[in-house]
């Protein structure tokens, strides 16, 4: 009997810390890091529907954006510091990213793979879709960096920095419109996200 061991690995990503050069008052994993991207990602595309008039794929997107992160279930979560350090890190990276995709691959079944690999690698994608997927992975990152310094930790402070100028360097406009409307919610208890809500 033939065993695949794709959906297995993907099980693991609630063992990968993120932050692993961080001090944190709460550990985040790969898994929880996915599922908020994937969320933020379907809303962004249905901001640039609705909103700011791009056409999009809602679903394709967030499905993307659920194995944007999965190379790193072989790698590990490089720190963004250490990944982008020099031209050099990050091509060895993208090499190490590329045959963990391989591999992963190598992990399914014939008549899956070829329907999961434009996932994999995100090359389903059109340059958009591309965008929001990675506004959204910066959303995530700096909603995780927010959390941080609300919690009282200044470990975060330069990242948070360096989070929300990245994303505002991206030219997005629907990351614009989500910072602008949604993300000051982030800062508020449930008491008053309730109120927010019902009013």
């Amino acid at each position: 009997m033939q065993l695949y061991p794709f959906s297995a690995l993907l099980g693991r990503m609630k063992y990968i810390h993120r932050w692993s050069l961080m001090r944190a008052a709460r550990t985040e994993s790969l898994a929880e890091h996915t599922a908020e991207t994937a969320q933020l990602a379907h809303l962004l595309c249905l901001i640039a529907r609705r909103i700011t008039g791009a056409q999009v794929r809602p679903k394709t997107v967030a499905v993307a954006a659920l194995y944007h992160d999965a190379p790193e279930i072989l790698t590990g979560d490089l720190p963004t510091p250490v990944k982008y350090r020099s031209q050099a890190m990050r091509e060895a990276y993208d090499t190490l990213e590329a045959e963990s995709i391989v591999t992963l691959r190598a992990a399914l079944p014939g008549p899956l793979e070829e329907e999961l690999a434009p996932y994999l690698s995100g090359g389903l994608l059109t340059e958009k879709e591309r965008q929001l997927l990675k506004a959204a992975d910066r959303l995530s990152a700096l909603i995780k960096c927010m959390e941080e310094a609300q919690n009282g930790s200044r470990e975060f402070s330069a990242a948070l920095a360096q989070q929300k100028a990245a994303l505002a360097a991206m030219g997005c406009a629907e990351a614009d419109y989500f910072v602008e409307h949604l993300l000051p919610c982030y800062e508020k208890n449930l008491d008053e996200l309730t109120r927010l809500a019902l009013r």
